[in-house]
């Protein structure tokens, strides 16, 4: 079968449940609940979409495919902010109140994060993106170890927002935020289709993309730059999703298998809408609430993280 067909396939399957999520047991509702649940399905697309570019590019900057972006640190730097803007300025301050603000605070300080990182290990253009990894994973537990600090010693009634904060959910969308990150993230995503051909020779390795005439450490980068966008505005509009992109890019290089990202990416995006749409229907429909859906994908991302290590082992 032809990867155009897969993915047609794909699209209608996202697209059967979007439809599904939308109009199912509505109730006569429409002026109240159809608005809700598009904002929910807004939110879904823009999440899933985002995390699957920005993992699949992630792995293939690394030549790793059990990697994910969150192991620069930006998971634990989110959770960090809001620990410590809730620990320090209350969680009546217009910080954590005001959605706008808060969204727009987080992505700045991750971004501007991300970028001091790349401009401090990058700065002479000797060091490589594995030494990248090495600090990203140690400043991440260097939050994560913070953020656990002032949890201990936070107000117990203060200490459930900055729980309701450590998972992702799409219960509670904003609206004007949707809108926002729908604006960043088409913005990275047209900026970076262009360097899709880059792509597939950097999946060849740095040797021969250098050989080949491509500016490694550039778009090395540029591509850096945009994963970490993209992953701010994801965690700051729905919370830390951890194994999702792990999964639905490995999904994707079993599925297509091919070389080119103009495929992959957009098949580890389709099926990360189909995913997240589809599997937040069977939280609400199925176990009423009892649970989130992060926690289902986190709880199943870990059993094929731990697969796909064995696989790994089995292979070397």
């Amino acid at each position: 079968m032809r990867n155009s067909v897969k993915i047609g396939i794909l699209v209608l399957v996202a697209a059967g449940c979007c439809a599904l999520y939308l109009f199912h047991d509505l109730n006569g509702s429409f002026d109240y609940a159809l608005p809700k649940r598009a904002i929910k399905i807004s939110a879904m697309i823009i999440t899933g979409v985002a995390i699957a570019y920005s993992t699949v590019v992630f792995q293939t900057i690394t030549h790793n495919r059990i990697l994910t972006p969150s192991i620069m640190g930006l998971d634990s730097l989110y959770l960090l902010i809001q620990t410590f803007a809730i620990f320090f300025l209350g969680s009546n301050h217009i910080t954590i109140v005001n959605k706008q603000v808060n969204f727009l605070l987080s992505v700045i300080t991750m971004i501007i994060f991300a970028l001091l990182l790349f401009r401090f290990l990058f700065k002479k253009g000797q060091q490589s993106v594995y030494f990248l990894l090495l600090v990203g994973f140690i400043v991440g537990t260097f939050f994560q170890s913070i953020s656990t600090f002032l949890q201990v010693l936070i107000d117990p009634n203060e200490f459930q927002m900055v729980q309701d904060k450590m998972f992702a959910s799409f219960n509670n969308i904003n609206g004007d935020l949707v809108w926002i990150s729908l604006l960043f993230v088409g913005a990275v995503l047209i900026l970076g289709w262009r360097s899709l051909p880059y792509l597939d020779v950097l999946s060849l390795g740095r040797d021969v993309a250098i050989n080949l005439g491509v500016s490694y450490d550039r778009i090395v980068k540029q591509m850096l730059i945009i994963v970490a966008i993209l992953i701010s505005v994801s965690t700051a509009l729905v919370g830390p999703i951890t194994f999702f992109g792990l999964i639905v890019a490995n999904l994707a290089y079993q599925f297509f298998k091919t070389y080119k990202h103009g495929v992959l990416i957009t098949g580890a995006a389709t099926m990360g809408v189909v995913a997240l749409v589809g599997g937040q229907w069977i939280v609400e429909r199925v176990f009423t609430f009892t649970t989130t859906l992060s926690v289902i994908i986190n709880f199943i991302g870990g059993v094929y993280f731990i697969y796909l290590l064995l696989k790994e082992s089995r292979s070397t």
